[in-house]
C-alpha cells in the first residue's frame, strides 16, 4: 500500500504542475504579472511563493529544517519577476528540488523525522501538507488565468455542461495518473 501512496504522491504533483502550466500557456504574458485588485496576488506571485516554499522545503529534505534562513517568504509575495522566462524558470527550480525527493521516495522514508520552523514532523505529515498546499494555490493560478482568458478559456478538466457526454465515454483513464 505504501508504494502506491508513493506513486501517487508522484502522480499528483506531477499532474498539478502541468495543468497550473496549461493554464498560465493560455493566457497572455502580460497577465502573469496583474493582480486583479489591490492586495492581492499575481500568477507570477503565486508562482514565486509556491518556487520559495518548494526550494526551501524540499532541498535537503530529510536533513535541514524546511525553513531554510535565506528564504525571504514576505518577499515571494511582492513581485520579483517582470520576464516570463526568468519566472519559469525559478518555477521550474522550485520544482525540480520537489521531484528530486518525492520521485525517489521509499517506504521508509515515510517514517522519517524532519523539521519544518523548528517542529518534528513525519516526512508523511509534510508531504501530506504540501499535497494540500500546492492545490490550493495552483486553483489560484487557474482561476486567474481562466479570469484573464475569458470564455476562450480551455478547460483542464471536464468543461463546464459536459458531465454526461464525459461519463458517457469515460476510458478508464484518470487525469493525474500517468498512462
Amino acid at each position: 500500500m505504501e508504494e502506491k501512496y508513493i506513486k501517487n504522491i508522484s502522480e499528483l504533483l506531477h499532474y498539478y504542475q502541468r495543468i497550473a502550466e496549461q493554464a498560465i500557456e493560455q493566457i497572455d504574458e502580460r497577465f502573469l504579472f496583474v493582480s486583479p485588485v489591490p492586495d492581492s496576488n499575481s500568477i507570477a506571485t503565486i508562482m514565486q511563493h509556491i518556487a520559495g516554499n518548494q526550494i526551501s522545503r524540499w532541498t535537503d529534505f530529510f536533513t535541514s529544517d524546511g525553513e531554510k534562513p535565506n528564504r525571504n517568504r514576505d518577499a515571494e509575495f511582492e513581485l520579483n519577476f517582470t520576464d516570463k522566462k526568468e519566472l519559469m524558470q525559478f518555477w521550474q527550480k522550485g520544482w525540480k528540488a520537489l521531484y528530486k525527493i518525492t520521485d525517489n521516495l521509499t517506504a521508509a522514508d515515510l517514517e522519517k523525522d524532519i523539521i519544518i520552523r523548528g517542529e518534528n514532523h513525519k516526512a508523511l505529515e509534510a508531504i501530506n501538507r504540501q499535497l494540500a498546499h500546492y492545490p490550493y494555490h495552483i486553483g489560484q493560478i487557474i482561476y486567474l488565468a481562466k479570469m484573464w482568458k475569458g470564455a476562450s478559456f480551455k478547460s483542464l478538466s471536464i468543461p463546464k455542461g459536459n458531465s454526461s457526454a464525459f461519463n458517457a465515454k469515460k476510458d478508464g483513464k484518470t487525469p493525474w495518473k500517468k498512462n
